[in-house]
Protein backbone atom coordinates (compact mmCIF):
# COMPACT_ATOMS: atom_id res chain seq x y z
CA UNK A 1 0.00 0.00 0.00
CA UNK A 2 2.92 2.33 0.85
CA UNK A 3 4.50 1.60 -2.55
CA UNK A 4 1.30 2.71 -4.33
CA UNK A 5 1.20 5.95 -2.29
CA UNK A 6 4.81 6.72 -3.16
CA UNK A 7 4.11 6.03 -6.85
CA UNK A 8 1.15 8.39 -6.74
CA UNK A 9 3.28 11.09 -5.05
CA UNK A 10 6.12 10.76 -7.57
CA UNK A 11 3.65 10.95 -10.49
CA UNK A 12 2.07 14.10 -9.08
CA UNK A 13 5.51 15.67 -8.59
CA UNK A 14 6.41 14.87 -12.21
CA UNK A 15 3.21 16.46 -13.47
CA UNK A 16 3.91 19.63 -11.49
CA UNK A 17 7.43 19.79 -12.87
CA UNK A 18 6.14 19.43 -16.44
CA UNK A 19 3.63 22.27 -15.93
CA UNK A 20 6.36 24.47 -14.43
CA UNK A 21 8.70 23.91 -17.38
CA UNK A 22 5.95 24.46 -19.93
CA UNK A 23 4.88 27.77 -18.45
CA UNK A 24 1.40 28.95 -17.49
CA UNK A 25 -1.64 27.59 -19.32
CA UNK A 26 -3.22 30.17 -21.65
CA UNK A 27 -6.53 31.70 -20.73
CA UNK A 28 -9.52 30.61 -22.86
CA UNK A 29 -9.59 34.01 -24.52
CA UNK A 30 -5.93 33.63 -25.52
CA UNK A 31 -6.33 30.29 -27.32
CA UNK A 32 -5.97 30.26 -31.10
CA UNK A 33 -9.05 29.37 -33.20
CA UNK A 34 -9.16 25.92 -34.76
CA UNK A 35 -7.50 25.86 -38.19
CA UNK A 36 -9.66 25.90 -41.30
CA UNK A 37 -10.10 22.35 -42.65
CA UNK A 38 -7.65 21.50 -45.42
CA UNK A 39 -8.94 21.38 -48.99
CA UNK A 40 -9.08 17.74 -50.05
CA UNK A 41 -5.99 16.41 -51.88
CA UNK A 42 -8.23 15.13 -54.69
CA UNK A 43 -10.68 17.62 -56.12
CA UNK A 44 -11.90 18.22 -59.65
CA UNK A 45 -10.95 21.72 -60.80
CA UNK A 46 -12.40 21.91 -64.28
CA UNK A 47 -13.20 24.56 -66.87
CA UNK A 48 -14.97 24.46 -70.23
CA UNK A 49 -13.24 25.75 -73.37
CA UNK A 50 -15.63 26.79 -76.13
CA UNK A 51 -15.58 28.60 -79.46
CA UNK A 52 -18.80 30.46 -78.66
CA UNK A 53 -18.24 34.01 -77.36
CA UNK A 54 -14.61 33.03 -76.81
CA UNK A 55 -11.43 33.27 -78.86
CA UNK A 56 -9.23 30.97 -76.77
CA UNK A 57 -9.21 28.18 -79.38
CA UNK A 58 -8.60 30.22 -82.51
CA UNK A 59 -4.84 30.77 -82.23
CA UNK A 60 -2.20 28.29 -81.10
CA UNK A 61 -0.15 30.77 -79.06
CA UNK A 62 -3.26 32.05 -77.30
CA UNK A 63 -4.32 28.50 -76.48
CA UNK A 64 -0.85 27.69 -75.17
CA UNK A 65 -0.95 30.72 -72.89
CA UNK A 66 -4.41 29.78 -71.63
CA UNK A 67 -3.35 26.25 -70.68
CA UNK A 68 -0.28 27.58 -68.88
CA UNK A 69 -2.47 30.07 -67.05
CA UNK A 70 -4.87 27.33 -65.93
CA UNK A 71 -2.01 25.20 -64.62
CA UNK A 72 -0.72 28.20 -62.69
CA UNK A 73 -4.18 28.64 -61.16
CA UNK A 74 -4.16 24.95 -60.08
CA UNK A 75 -6.85 23.71 -62.46
CA UNK A 76 -6.50 20.03 -63.28
CA UNK A 77 -9.11 19.34 -66.00
CA UNK A 78 -10.21 21.00 -69.22
CA UNK A 79 -13.35 20.28 -71.24
CA UNK A 80 -12.61 21.51 -74.79
CA UNK A 81 -15.47 21.55 -77.26
CA UNK A 82 -14.94 19.22 -80.22
CA UNK A 83 -18.37 19.37 -81.89
CA UNK A 84 -20.01 22.75 -82.49
CA UNK A 85 -21.91 24.64 -85.19
CA UNK A 86 -22.29 21.41 -87.19
CA UNK A 87 -18.53 20.86 -87.47
CA UNK A 88 -15.73 19.10 -85.64
CA UNK A 89 -12.82 21.10 -84.20
CA UNK A 90 -10.34 18.35 -85.10
CA UNK A 91 -9.66 16.72 -88.50
CA UNK A 92 -12.40 14.08 -88.67
CA UNK A 93 -12.64 11.44 -91.39
CA UNK A 94 -16.21 10.78 -90.23
CA UNK A 95 -17.19 14.44 -90.65
CA UNK A 96 -15.45 14.53 -94.02
CA UNK A 97 -17.53 11.60 -95.20
CA UNK A 98 -20.88 12.71 -93.75
CA UNK A 99 -20.68 16.52 -93.95
CA UNK A 100 -18.15 17.05 -96.74
CA UNK A 101 -15.82 18.94 -94.40
CA UNK A 102 -13.47 17.27 -91.98
CA UNK A 103 -12.86 20.44 -89.96
CA UNK A 104 -14.62 23.65 -88.95
CA UNK A 105 -13.87 26.13 -91.78
CA UNK A 106 -13.66 29.15 -89.47
CA UNK A 107 -10.45 31.17 -89.78
CA UNK A 108 -8.03 30.23 -87.04
CA UNK A 109 -9.07 26.57 -86.98
CA UNK A 110 -7.91 25.62 -90.46
CA UNK A 111 -4.64 23.70 -90.88
CA UNK A 112 -4.69 22.91 -87.16
CA UNK A 113 -5.67 20.07 -84.88
CA UNK A 114 -6.86 21.92 -81.80
CA UNK A 115 -7.62 18.74 -79.90
CA UNK A 116 -4.12 17.35 -80.53
CA UNK A 117 -2.64 20.63 -79.30
CA UNK A 118 -4.68 20.54 -76.09
CA UNK A 119 -3.92 16.88 -75.39
CA UNK A 120 -0.18 17.28 -76.02
CA UNK A 121 0.27 20.51 -74.08
CA UNK A 122 -2.28 19.73 -71.39
CA UNK A 123 -0.87 16.31 -70.53
CA UNK A 124 2.67 17.67 -70.47
CA UNK A 125 1.54 20.11 -67.78
CA UNK A 126 -0.59 17.68 -65.79
CA UNK A 127 -4.05 18.60 -67.10
CA UNK A 128 -6.63 15.95 -67.90
CA UNK A 129 -8.42 16.50 -71.21
CA UNK A 130 -12.06 15.48 -71.65
CA UNK A 131 -13.51 16.41 -75.08
CA UNK A 132 -16.98 17.92 -74.82
CA UNK A 133 -19.71 17.41 -77.44
CA UNK A 134 -21.15 20.86 -76.84
CA UNK A 135 -23.80 20.85 -79.58
CA UNK A 136 -24.68 17.21 -78.99
CA UNK A 137 -27.63 16.46 -81.27
CA UNK A 138 -28.24 20.13 -82.06
CA UNK A 139 -27.18 21.71 -85.35
CA UNK A 140 -27.52 25.09 -87.09
CA UNK A 141 -30.60 25.06 -89.30
CA UNK A 142 -28.56 26.24 -92.30
CA UNK A 143 -25.61 23.89 -91.77
CA UNK A 144 -24.12 21.62 -94.41
CA UNK A 145 -25.02 18.65 -92.19
CA UNK A 146 -28.71 19.52 -92.33
CA UNK A 147 -28.64 20.28 -96.05
CA UNK A 148 -27.12 16.87 -96.79
CA UNK A 149 -29.29 14.87 -94.38
CA UNK A 150 -32.73 16.50 -94.06
CA UNK A 151 -34.22 13.13 -93.11
CA UNK A 152 -32.11 13.16 -89.93
CA UNK A 153 -34.02 16.13 -88.49
CA UNK A 154 -36.92 15.72 -86.09
CA UNK A 155 -39.91 18.04 -85.68
CA UNK A 156 -42.89 19.21 -83.65
CA UNK A 157 -46.40 17.88 -84.12
CA UNK A 158 -47.24 20.83 -86.40
CA UNK A 159 -44.28 20.00 -88.65
CA UNK A 160 -42.01 22.87 -87.63
CA UNK A 161 -38.37 22.12 -86.83
CA UNK A 162 -36.67 25.37 -85.75
CA UNK A 163 -35.68 25.72 -82.10
CA UNK A 164 -34.54 29.21 -81.20
CA UNK A 165 -31.35 29.60 -79.19
CA UNK A 166 -31.10 33.32 -78.65
CA UNK A 167 -31.12 34.75 -82.16
CA UNK A 168 -29.89 31.50 -83.72
CA UNK A 169 -32.04 29.01 -85.61
CA UNK A 170 -31.29 25.45 -84.48
CA UNK A 171 -32.65 22.05 -85.40
CA UNK A 172 -32.17 18.69 -83.72
CA UNK A 173 -30.85 15.46 -85.11
CA UNK A 174 -33.22 12.60 -84.41
CA UNK A 175 -31.67 10.54 -81.57
CA UNK A 176 -33.86 7.55 -82.57
CA UNK A 177 -32.60 7.39 -86.15
CA UNK A 178 -29.96 4.67 -86.61
CA UNK A 179 -27.90 6.76 -89.04
CA UNK A 180 -27.75 9.63 -86.56
CA UNK A 181 -26.75 7.21 -83.84
CA UNK A 182 -24.01 5.73 -86.00
CA UNK A 183 -22.70 9.18 -86.90
CA UNK A 184 -22.31 10.14 -83.25
CA UNK A 185 -20.73 6.78 -82.35
CA UNK A 186 -18.24 7.12 -85.21
CA UNK A 187 -17.21 10.60 -84.02
CA UNK A 188 -16.63 9.38 -80.48
CA UNK A 189 -14.84 6.22 -81.61
CA UNK A 190 -12.36 8.13 -83.73
CA UNK A 191 -11.60 10.54 -80.89
CA UNK A 192 -10.84 7.88 -78.30
CA UNK A 193 -8.77 5.83 -80.73
CA UNK A 194 -6.83 8.75 -82.25
CA UNK A 195 -6.18 10.89 -79.18
CA UNK A 196 -5.01 10.04 -75.66
CA UNK A 197 -8.00 11.77 -74.12
CA UNK A 198 -9.07 11.10 -70.54
CA UNK A 199 -12.79 11.00 -71.20
CA UNK A 200 -15.79 12.01 -73.29
CA UNK A 201 -18.46 14.42 -72.06
CA UNK A 202 -22.03 15.09 -73.18
CA UNK A 203 -24.66 17.40 -71.71
CA UNK A 204 -28.36 18.20 -72.14
CA UNK A 205 -27.87 18.75 -75.87
CA UNK A 206 -27.52 14.98 -76.10
CA UNK A 207 -31.19 14.82 -75.19
CA UNK A 208 -34.14 16.21 -77.15
CA UNK A 209 -36.38 19.24 -76.57
CA UNK A 210 -39.64 17.83 -75.26
CA UNK A 211 -41.78 19.29 -78.06
CA UNK A 212 -39.88 17.32 -80.71
CA UNK A 213 -40.17 13.71 -81.83
CA UNK A 214 -43.16 13.90 -84.17
CA UNK A 215 -41.23 13.13 -87.36
CA UNK A 216 -42.45 10.19 -89.44
CA UNK A 217 -39.58 7.89 -88.44
CA UNK A 218 -40.15 8.33 -84.69
CA UNK A 219 -43.93 8.15 -84.98
CA UNK A 220 -43.56 4.82 -86.77
CA UNK A 221 -41.28 3.50 -84.01
CA UNK A 222 -43.79 4.55 -81.38
CA UNK A 223 -46.66 2.90 -83.23
CA UNK A 224 -44.70 -0.36 -83.41
CA UNK A 225 -44.55 -0.34 -79.60
CA UNK A 226 -48.20 0.75 -79.13
CA UNK A 227 -50.29 -1.39 -81.46
CA UNK A 228 -50.50 1.25 -84.12
CA UNK A 229 -51.48 4.10 -81.83
CA UNK A 230 -49.77 7.45 -82.66
CA UNK A 231 -47.98 9.49 -79.99
CA UNK A 232 -50.18 11.73 -77.81
CA UNK A 233 -50.81 15.26 -79.04
CA UNK A 234 -49.46 16.59 -75.76
CA UNK A 235 -45.64 16.43 -75.94
CA UNK A 236 -45.48 16.34 -72.13
CA UNK A 237 -47.72 13.31 -71.80
CA UNK A 238 -45.91 11.22 -69.12
CA UNK A 239 -45.84 7.97 -71.09
CA UNK A 240 -44.69 9.71 -74.29
CA UNK A 241 -41.95 11.51 -72.32
CA UNK A 242 -40.90 8.24 -70.68
CA UNK A 243 -40.79 6.34 -74.00
CA UNK A 244 -38.49 8.90 -75.62
CA UNK A 245 -36.32 9.29 -72.52
CA UNK A 246 -35.80 5.52 -72.33
CA UNK A 247 -34.62 5.42 -75.94
CA UNK A 248 -32.20 8.28 -75.29
CA UNK A 249 -30.89 6.27 -72.35
CA UNK A 250 -30.33 3.49 -74.89
CA UNK A 251 -28.28 5.94 -76.96
CA UNK A 252 -26.00 6.77 -74.02
CA UNK A 253 -25.59 3.03 -73.49
CA UNK A 254 -24.23 2.91 -77.05
CA UNK A 255 -21.84 5.74 -76.18
CA UNK A 256 -20.58 3.85 -73.14
CA UNK A 257 -20.10 0.62 -75.09
CA UNK A 258 -18.40 2.42 -77.99
CA UNK A 259 -15.92 4.22 -75.74
CA UNK A 260 -15.17 1.28 -73.45
CA UNK A 261 -14.67 -1.18 -76.31
CA UNK A 262 -11.82 0.97 -77.56
CA UNK A 263 -10.48 2.59 -74.39
CA UNK A 264 -11.54 0.97 -71.11
CA UNK A 265 -9.67 3.66 -69.18
CA UNK A 266 -11.52 6.51 -70.91
CA UNK A 267 -14.17 8.07 -68.67
CA UNK A 268 -17.75 8.68 -69.86
CA UNK A 269 -19.14 11.79 -68.17
CA UNK A 270 -22.25 13.94 -68.32
CA UNK A 271 -22.71 17.62 -67.45
CA UNK A 272 -26.50 17.97 -67.13
CA UNK A 273 -28.88 20.44 -65.61
CA UNK A 274 -30.68 19.31 -62.45
CA UNK A 275 -32.74 16.17 -63.05
CA UNK A 276 -36.18 17.79 -63.14
CA UNK A 277 -35.14 20.22 -65.86
CA UNK A 278 -33.10 17.71 -67.86
CA UNK A 279 -35.90 15.17 -67.89
CA UNK A 280 -38.91 17.43 -68.41
CA UNK A 281 -37.32 19.76 -70.98
CA UNK A 282 -34.76 17.54 -72.75
CA UNK A 283 -35.93 13.96 -72.05
CA UNK A 284 -32.52 13.28 -70.54
CA UNK A 285 -32.82 10.96 -67.56
CA UNK A 286 -29.29 11.19 -66.13
CA UNK A 287 -30.47 9.65 -62.85
CA UNK A 288 -31.16 6.43 -64.76
CA UNK A 289 -27.78 6.71 -66.48
CA UNK A 290 -26.09 6.70 -63.07
CA UNK A 291 -28.22 3.85 -61.74
CA UNK A 292 -27.45 1.69 -64.79
CA UNK A 293 -23.71 2.40 -64.69
CA UNK A 294 -23.66 4.22 -68.05
CA UNK A 295 -21.72 7.28 -66.83
CA UNK A 296 -18.72 7.43 -64.51
CA UNK A 297 -18.88 11.04 -63.37
CA UNK A 298 -21.44 13.84 -63.22
CA UNK A 299 -20.66 17.55 -63.36
CA UNK A 300 -24.02 19.03 -62.40
CA UNK A 301 -24.70 22.44 -63.93
CA UNK A 302 -26.04 24.43 -60.97
CA UNK A 303 -26.20 27.85 -62.60
CA UNK A 304 -28.09 29.85 -59.98
CA UNK A 305 -27.94 33.54 -59.11
CA UNK A 306 -28.48 33.05 -55.38
CA UNK A 307 -26.69 30.92 -52.82
CA UNK A 308 -29.99 29.69 -51.39
CA UNK A 309 -31.18 28.28 -54.72
CA UNK A 310 -27.72 26.88 -55.41
CA UNK A 311 -27.63 24.99 -52.12
CA UNK A 312 -31.18 23.70 -52.61
CA UNK A 313 -30.13 21.91 -55.81
CA UNK A 314 -27.19 20.24 -54.04
CA UNK A 315 -29.54 18.65 -51.50
CA UNK A 316 -31.87 16.95 -53.97
CA UNK A 317 -32.27 13.17 -53.48
CA UNK A 318 -31.14 12.19 -56.98
CA UNK A 319 -27.92 14.15 -56.44
CA UNK A 320 -27.28 12.39 -53.13
CA UNK A 321 -28.07 9.04 -54.79
CA UNK A 322 -25.53 9.68 -57.56
CA UNK A 323 -22.84 10.59 -55.02
CA UNK A 324 -23.07 7.12 -53.52
CA UNK A 325 -21.87 5.58 -56.78
CA UNK A 326 -19.67 8.00 -58.72
CA UNK A 327 -17.90 11.35 -58.33
CA UNK A 328 -20.37 14.22 -58.57
CA UNK A 329 -18.90 17.69 -59.08
CA UNK A 330 -20.66 21.02 -59.31
CA UNK A 331 -20.69 23.21 -62.41
CA UNK A 332 -20.58 26.89 -61.49
CA UNK A 333 -21.40 29.76 -63.84
CA UNK A 334 -18.73 32.47 -63.67
CA UNK A 335 -20.04 34.60 -66.51
CA UNK A 336 -21.55 34.99 -69.96
CA UNK A 337 -20.60 37.25 -72.84
CA UNK A 338 -22.25 40.35 -71.40
CA UNK A 339 -22.59 39.25 -67.78
CA UNK A 340 -19.86 38.61 -65.24
CA UNK A 341 -21.01 36.76 -62.12
CA UNK A 342 -19.84 38.56 -58.94
CA UNK A 343 -16.74 36.91 -57.53
CA UNK A 344 -18.32 36.90 -54.06
CA UNK A 345 -21.13 34.62 -55.28
CA UNK A 346 -18.63 32.33 -57.04
CA UNK A 347 -16.60 32.05 -53.81
CA UNK A 348 -19.72 31.27 -51.79
CA UNK A 349 -20.77 28.54 -54.21
CA UNK A 350 -17.31 26.94 -54.20
CA UNK A 351 -17.34 26.92 -50.39
CA UNK A 352 -20.84 25.40 -50.36
CA UNK A 353 -19.81 22.59 -52.73
CA UNK A 354 -16.75 21.82 -50.63
CA UNK A 355 -18.61 21.97 -47.33
CA UNK A 356 -20.97 19.27 -48.61
CA UNK A 357 -18.16 17.00 -49.77
CA UNK A 358 -18.72 17.13 -53.52
CA UNK A 359 -15.96 15.76 -55.75
CA UNK A 360 -15.00 19.19 -57.04
CA UNK A 361 -16.08 22.13 -59.16
CA UNK A 362 -15.97 23.14 -62.81
CA UNK A 363 -16.42 26.65 -64.17
CA UNK A 364 -18.30 27.82 -67.25
CA UNK A 365 -16.42 29.14 -69.13
CA UNK A 366 -12.72 30.09 -69.74
CA UNK A 367 -13.22 33.52 -71.30
CA UNK A 368 -15.19 34.76 -68.29
CA UNK A 369 -12.31 34.21 -65.86
CA UNK A 370 -11.60 37.81 -66.80
CA UNK A 371 -8.81 39.46 -64.83
CA UNK A 372 -9.72 37.71 -61.58
CA UNK A 373 -6.71 35.41 -61.30
CA UNK A 374 -5.91 36.51 -57.74
CA UNK A 375 -9.39 35.55 -56.56
CA UNK A 376 -9.22 32.14 -58.23
CA UNK A 377 -5.78 31.52 -56.76
CA UNK A 378 -7.31 31.97 -53.31
CA UNK A 379 -10.07 29.51 -54.15
CA UNK A 380 -7.58 27.00 -55.60
CA UNK A 381 -4.55 27.58 -53.34
CA UNK A 382 -2.72 24.29 -53.98
CA UNK A 383 -2.46 21.53 -56.55
CA UNK A 384 -5.11 18.81 -56.26
CA UNK A 385 -5.41 15.45 -57.98
CA UNK A 386 -8.56 14.50 -59.88
CA UNK A 387 -10.96 12.07 -58.18
CA UNK A 388 -10.61 8.52 -59.47
CA UNK A 389 -13.67 7.27 -61.39
CA UNK A 390 -14.14 4.43 -58.92
CA UNK A 391 -14.32 6.79 -55.95
CA UNK A 392 -17.79 7.92 -54.98
CA UNK A 393 -17.56 11.49 -53.78
CA UNK A 394 -18.57 10.55 -50.24
CA UNK A 395 -15.95 7.78 -49.87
Amino acid sequence: MKIKRWAWFIGLLGLGLAVFLAGPLPLVADRQPAPTPQIRPTELRGIWLTNIDSDVLFERQRLTGALQRLVGLHFNTVYPTVWNWGYTLYPSPTAGRIIGRSLDPTAGLQNRDVLAEIVEQGHRQGLKVVPWFEFGLMAPADSELVRRHPDWITQRRNGTQIVKEGSHNRVWLNPFHPQVQQFMMDLMAEIVTTYAVDGIQVDDHFGLPVELGYDAFTVNLYQQDHRGQPPPDNPRDPEWVSWRAERITGLIAQVFQTVKARRPDCQVTVAPNPQSQSYSDYLLDWRAWVQRGLVEAVVLQVYRDSLKNFEAELKRPEVQMARRYIPVSVGILIGLKHHSVPIELIQQQVRAARARGFAGVSFFYYETLGDRDAAFQKMLPAIAGQPHPAQGSQN
